[in-house]
């Protein structure tokens, strides 16, 4: 099998598609396929939009028969991984400005790179249907292949004995937490209010991500009269403990083609909740979705859960279960398939 070459701007640690991305290529190494991340080299100081345009040229420029696995948006893909969704359904959100030029580049390299690619793979249904409306794709150009999550082995006391350090005794309460970075999108005050709904109740909650905006948020948690419940801790390498010691993950988000975190947090045995604008909400049951981010009819579920350790145990270990099912290796091999004829 030729080389392949995976093509993503961004080479941090923490981000969703980074991660998967480095997940996927220590199994095809593992399995003897040569691979090689290609990421972007230019300078922060310049535009975004024009760092996007500068390394669409660079990598196509240099293409020469290369094969290229694509997780960025470019203009000439082989295959074409639409990790981060439809472009065109996500400025439909709101919140984003006309005037940014990044919008438009991206728009003209979504549609060049849905033309041009020879396969896609959509993360979800949710995200096949977009590129099928939007773009008008033929549905057999498009394979669907969720995340995959390699379950890990947990040291469930050295977690409770670290965050308790830290953070003070995380056993004398039910743990909720949220991961993720880009608060409003991924619904941090909608996380907030619903913790609000449970202020009757025996919880510690924890807020893991990045944001710029933190002081709002902490503003709006003390507003709310939870302040003392929640604890933000910006962006963290150690984020597999907080998982480890959680009981209930909630991500009220606005837009996500398939979270990586909601197969994290059910691969840690939490009970897991999300939005029907999540593509990951699919391999859910319906009492645990979200018609929106702001739908509080999951509070007297989320209730039950806390009051209910029986019931709480239970829906942890259909999940870690479902989270086994959906590994790396089943990734890998439906990737193999959808790339099938095309190496």
């Amino acid at each position: 099998m030729e080389k392949i070459f995976f093509i993503r701007a961004n080479s941090t640690k923490t981000g969703g598609a980074e991660v998967y991305l480095s997940r996927l290529v220590q199994a095809l190494l593992e399995k003897g396929i040569e691979c090689e991340i290609i990421n972007s080299g230019l300078p922060k100081y310049l535009p975004s939009w024009l760092r996007v345009i500068l390394f669409n040229w660079s990598v196509c420029r240099k293409k020469r028969g290369r094969f290229y696995f694509s997780l960025e948006r470019i203009s000439c893909p082989d295959v074409y991984r639409a990790g981060d969704g439809v472009h065109k359904v996500f400025l439909r959100g709101g919140g984003k400005s006309a005037f940014n030029p990044l919008h438009k580049v991206y728009l003209h390299l979504e549609s060049q790179c849905f033309r041009n690619a020879k396969r896609i793979i959509a993360n979800s249904k949710m995200i096949k249907n977009q590129i099928i409306s939007e773009y008008k794709v033929n549905p057999e150009k498009i394979a669907v292949i969720y995340n995959g999550v390699n379950c890990p082995e947990v040291d469930q006391k050295k977690a409770y004995k670290s965050l308790s350090s830290e953070f003070g005794d995380c056993e004398k309460a039910k743990i909720i937490l949220y991961v993720g970075s880009g608060f409003k999108r991924k619904g941090v005050e909608p996380f907030l209010n619903i913790l609000a709904e449970l202020m009757d109740l025996n919880f510690k909650a924890f807020v893991v991500g990045k944001e710029k905006n933190i002081n709002h948020y902490i503003k709006v948690a003390d507003n709310l009269g939870i302040l003392n419940n929640v604890v933000f801790t910006g962006a963290r390498l150690d984020v597999n403990y907080f998982y480890a010691v959680s009981d209930i993950f909630i991500l009220p988000t606005s837009y996500e083609p398939f979270s990586n975190v909601i197969l994290e947090a059910m691969s840690y045995k939490t009970a897991v909740f999300t939005t029907c604008q999540n593509g990951a909400s699919e391999i859910l049951d319906d009492e645990y979705v979200m018609n929106e981010p702001n739908d509080k009819s999951i509070v007297k579920v989320i209730r039950n859960l806390l009051n209910n350790e029986d019931e709480l145990n239970k829906i942890k270990a259909d999940n870690y279960r479902l989270a086994g099912e959906l590994d790396m290796e089943e990734n890998v091999r439906k990737t193999l398939i959808a790339l099938r004829g095309l190496l």
